[in-house]
C-alpha cells in the first residue's frame, strides 16, 4: 500500500506550513505553522489553532474554539466553541469537553458557557471537564476524573467529582509530601507552598 500524500496549507510561514493528512477535513484558514493534523480529524471554519500543535486521529475542533501554540490533542477529543486552550496544553485520548450546562436537543435560548484551560495543563485520558471551569497553569487532571470546579495551578486532581490530591511540578511529576517546600527529583525544580499557591523557589 502506498503511503498517503500529506497536504500542506497554501500559506507557508518560515518554511513550516501546517501538514494535513489527506483524510482530514480542515475548513479553517487559521492554522499555525508547523501544526500537524492527523487522519480523519475535522477542523471547522472559524476554529483557531496555533503553531506546532499536534491534532490526533478523529479529533473534532468546532468553530469558535481556540488553541494556543504547542498543544497536543490526542485521538478522539472534541473541542467545542467557547473552549479556550492555552499554550502547551495536553489533552489525553478521549478527554471530554463541554459548553452547555443544560443540554437539550432542539432547545431554544441556548446559553454557551466558557471553559479555560491554561498554559501547560494536562487533561488525562477519558477525563470529563464540565463547562464553566478554569484549569490552572500546569495542573494535572487524572485519567477518568470528572472536573466540576476550578482547578488551581499545579494542582493534581483525580476522581468523580475531581478532588485535589497534591501538587505537580512543571515537568508533570507529582511533588513529594505537602510541606512548605517541595523538590522535584526528576527535574530538580524546588517549589514553595504559600497558602494555597505553589511558587517556584528562586
Amino acid at each position: 500500500m502506498r503511503a498517503p500524500r500529506w497536504r500542506r496549507a497554501v500559506t507557508d510561514v518560515d518554511g513550516a506550513a501546517p501538514r494535513i493528512h489527506p483524510t482530514a477535513l480542515v475548513e479553517s484558514d487559521a492554522i499555525g505553522p508547523g501544526t500537524v493534523i492527523w487522519a480523519f480529524a475535522h477542523v471547522m471554519a472559524g476554529a483557531v489553532i496555533g503553531r506546532d500543535c499536534k491534532i490526533g486521529d478523529h479529533a473534532f475542533i468546532e468553530s469558535g474554539a481556540t488553541l494556543g501554540d504547542h498543544v497536543t490533542v490526542k485521538n478522539g477529543v472534541s473541542i467545542w466553541k467557547h473552549v479556550r486552550v492555552g499554550d502547551r496544553v495536553f489533552l489525553g485520548p478521549n478527554a471530554v469537553l463541554t459548553n452547555d450546562l443544560y443540554p437539550r436537543a432542539g432547545a431554544e435560548g441556548w446559553e454557551p458557557v466558557d471553559t479555560w484551560i491554561e498554559e501547560g495543563a494536562t487533561v488525562g485520558a477519558n477525563a470529563t471537564v464540565v463547562c464553566g471551569v478554569r484549569l490552572g497553569r500546569h495542573c494535572l487532571v487524572g485519567a477518568g476524573a470528572v472536573v466540576t470546579a476550578d482547578v488551581p495551578p499545579h494542582a493534581l486532581v483525580v476522581g468523580n467529582p475531581a478532588r485535589q490530591q497534591g501538587w505537580v511540578c512543571r515537568c508533570g511529576r507529582p511533588l513529594p509530601g505537602s510541606g512548605a517546600r517541595m523538590a522535584c527529583a526528576p527535574c530538580g525544580r524546588v517549589w514553595d507552598l504559600s497558602g494555597a499557591t505553589l511558587v517556584e523557589h528562586g
